[in-house]
């Protein structure tokens, strides 16, 4: 789960809109909290953002997949990969970042 780091900077500077985002190197990837809620996740360079049922719909319906951290299993976690379209518009980011927040409040876990 390799992530460029001009990708990473990118990520954490547009989630700005959301306040004071931290990225932490985790297997690879990058764990991504506010107020020490993990709330986002890097691998290979694709920003996933955490879902439930309050905000899954959004996803599906932009066609986005789900995040499969081991691709020879069918093993998937609950995150869904943010439309890069989202991901370049502050004003969805913020609202999209808002709700995978809330799920991040909701249901753990916290970081450090």
């Amino acid at each position: 789960m390799p992530v460029n780091p001009e990708y990473r900077d990118y990520v954490l500077e547009q989630l700005g809109c959301l306040g004071g985002v931290t990225g932490r190197t985790m297997f690879g990837g990058v764990g991504i909290s506010l107020d020490r809620v993990f709330f986002a996740l890097i691998a290979n360079d694709v920003l996933y953002f955490k879902v439930d049922d309050s905000n899954r719909g959004d996803y599906e319906t932009a066609g986005m997949a789900p995040f499969k951290p081991y691709p020879t299993r069918n093993t998937t976690m609950p995150y869904y990969e943010v439309p890069v379209s989202v991901l370049e518009d502050v004003d969805q980011l913020t609202a999209w970042g808002r709700k995978a927040y809330a799920v991040g409040l909701r249901n753990g876990p916290r970081s450090a």
